[in-house]
């Protein structure tokens, strides 16, 4: 398997979604894995592999896109139409492609293990964020 190949427009936040809100540090797409950035305090896109370690724990899912200093929201935990097709019962990581989601055997090694949530079905995931600070 890959990346999920999210469709930026199905990108839908459940009812009982957990959100909140800050400037983009970057052209960002909804769907994409975000972190907010220490120095800058902007949302970035999330890598599991980055060399900054606080690039590799993703806090949430961008909901819309939007270009440098625009308003993302982003959603923390919760349900989410993830605009792609997921497996049901499959646990989702961040990946090393910066924003990106793949299941774990997609994890591969030195990549820094952060899981992004568990799919209800086939188009829904629950968010539930848990980063290791362990690489595979």
């Amino acid at each position: 398997m890959a990346d999920l190949s999210i469709t930026a427009t199905l990108v839908v936040a459940g009812a009982n979604a957990v959100t909140d809100q800050a400037s983009a540090g970057e052209v960002i797409a909804a769907g994409k894995q975000v972190y907010l950035s220490s120095t800058t305090k902007k949302l970035m896109l999330a890598d599991s592999n980055s060399a900054t370690p606080e690039a590799r724990k993703a806090i949430g899912t961008a909901l819309n896109g939007g270009a440098l200093d625009q308003p993302i929201k982003y959603q923390k935990a919760g349900d989410i139409t993830i605009g792609a097709t997921l497996t049901p019962g499959v646990a989702y990581y961040l990946s090393d492609t910066p924003g990106g989601i793949c299941p774990f055997a997609d994890v591969g090694t030195g990549e820094y293990v952060g899981l992004i949530g568990l799919a209800k079905s086939a188009t829904v995931l629950s968010l539930n964020y848990q980063f290791t600070g362990v690489s595979n």
